[in-house]
Formats: C-alpha cells, sequence, structure tokens
C-alpha cells in the first residue's frame, strides 16, 4: 500500500522518523527515557545492529524485489532461519535437539511448497539473487548482534537505539535521491496511513517482540517463527483482498507448522557458560 505513494528509501525514512518519534514519547511518559545508558562495550554493537537492519537489509529486500519475483525473494528470506541456526552454533554454542533441527528444515521446506509457482518454478536474476542475498545475510549479522544485547537491555530501548542510528544512515540517501520528488508530492491520510502502520506495527512493536524473543527463546527457536510471515500474508490476502488460496499453499501452511511445532519442543536450549553470560543479565 505505501509504495502505492512513495518509493522504497522515503518509505524507510518515514517510517524509521516516526518510529523514532513514538518511542521517544513511549519512553518518556513511562519515565525510562532518562534511564537509558549504553555501555561503553556496547556501543559496536549497537552501530552494528543498525548497520546490519534496518540499513544493508532493507536496501537489498527493498532492490532485490525490483529484479526478482516476491516468490523468489520468499524462498532465500526463508533461509535466514537456517543460517541464523548455524551462526548461533558457531558463536554461541546454541544447540538444539535432534528433532528442534528437524522442524528448521521442514519449516523451510513448507515455506518453498507454499510459494512455488504451480509449475514447479521459480523465476531468476543473478542481480536479483545477490541483493536478496545481502538482505539474507544482514538479518543474520542483525540476529547473532542482537543476541549480545537482548539479555541486557529493554527490548524497546534496543530498537529505538537502533532505530535512531538506521534514520541517520538512511538520511543521506533521502537528501540526494528522494528528497526533491517528496516534496512535490500532495501528502494525504490515504498516502500516510501505510507508513504510520509500518512504523507502529513493524519498525517498533515487531522488533520489540522480536528482540525479547530472542532473550527468553535463544535465536535459533525465535528465528522460525519467520517463515510464517508468507502463511499470515497470504491468510490476510484471502480475509482482507479475497485472494484465493490453493491446495498447495495450504499443504505448505500444514508443513510449515508441523516444522514450527518441532523446533519448538524438547526444554530449554542449551548454550555454553559464555553465552549465558551474554545473555542471562537482564536491564
Amino acid at each position: 500500500m505505501a509504495n502505492e505513494f512513495y518509493g522504497p528509501i522515503t518509505i524507510i525514512f518515514m517510517r524509521l522518523a516516526l518510529a523514532v518519534v513514538l518511542a521517544t514519547l513511549v519512553l518518556w511518559l513511562s519515565g525510562s527515557l532518562k534511564r537509558i545508558k549504553i555501555k561503553k562495550e556496547d556501543r559496536k554493537y549497537f552501530l552494528l545492529l543498525a548497520f546490519f537492519e534496518p540499513f544493508l537489509y532493507f536496501l537489498g529486500e527493498s532492490f532485490g524485489l525490483t529484479y526478482v519475483s516476491s516468490t523468489t525473494g520468499s524462498v532465500l528470506i526463508a533461509t535466514i532461519p537456517v543460517f541464523a541456526t548455524v551462526g548461533a552454533w558457531l558463536l554461541f554454542g546454541e544447540r538444539l535437539s535432534f528433532l528442534n533441527y528437524a522442524g528448521i528444515v521442514l519449516s523451510f521446506i513448507g515455506v518453498i511448497i507454499f510459494i512455488l509457482n504451480p509449475d514447479g518454478s521459480l523465476s531468476f536474476n543473478i542481480k536479483g539473487i545477490l541483493l536478496m542475498l545481502l538482505a539474507v545475510l544482514s538479518a543474520v549479522g542483525y540476529n547473532l548482534t542482537l543476541r549480545h544485547l537482548a539479555g541486557n537491555y529493554h527490548p524497546l530501548i534496543i530498537v529505538h537505539i537502533q532505530n535512531i542510528i538506521g534514520l541517520v544512515l538512511f538520511l543521506p540517501l533521502f537528501l540526494i535521491f528522494d528528497l526533491s520528488g517528496f516534496l512535490k508530492l500532495t501528502h494525504t491520510l490515504e498516502s500516510l496511513t501505510p507508513v504510520i502502520l509500518l512504523a507502529i506495527f513493524a519498525s517498533i512493536v515487531a522488533f520489540s517482540l522480536f528482540a525479547y524473543s530472542v532473550s527468553n527463546l535463544g535465536l535459533t527457536r525465535s528465528n522460525v517463527f519467520s517463515n510464517c510471515i508468507p502463511i499470515f500474508t497470504a491468510l490476510f490476502a484471502f480475509l482482507l483482498l479475497n485472494e484465493i488460496l490453493t491446495v498447495q499453499n495450504y499443504a505448505g501452511m500444514i508443513v510449515v507448522i508441523a516444522g514450527l511445532f518441532l523446533s519448538q519442543i524438547n526444554g530449554k536450549r542449551k548454550v555454553i557458560p559464555e553465552a549465558e553470560i551474554l545473555t542471562g543479565h537482564t536491564a
């Protein structure tokens, strides 16, 4: 809906600006704004966090989807939990049971079943693939960096700092490429509403809930839930836009949910002591 009125850079810049204003208001009203203190050793993690996402991720995804179909893009984005699982194991020693790993693989297979074309094909463009891979690797970098911060700061504070830095990073791009066109547009409630919704539900609520989940479920288990994104998108499109779901779609949903269930069972995650130190404290 937002793309009908604004370009990708403008949308990202506007939603980040609105998210910063809204989160500042919430933190101020709750009395938390004055108590925000970032440890010196964590500053580099906050910079990396914002550099990976929203900056690199949104650039890769937004421009990548101009070269590949949304179907191909969804398949590539669905590999994020797989790469994040490998990263969590290598860097933090986060290990799950065999059933959990089987569930992650099954969930990924379900996404592929859900979004494949009827003839089993996917559209392909090497430039688009590389840009989408940039988004995937950026998301994995974001997840691994978030793992250092999730247990030490309130989720909303993490997201607020992330959005402020992201806004600064996008400002030069917005001024150079989109400002002149932005000033010529007539901004209405219809055009601004999708951006406001993105700021509230995507840039604040979703990121805050994900940060909370990482600190409680671990990186691997939290990431598997992202495979539900195409499922919920299709369901809302069915309910709100009257789009038709096929038997293949329903089969994919069942496989994704089954994989999601398997990925979450069998007790708590196992971590090495160093990882427990990194994520075991709350501010």
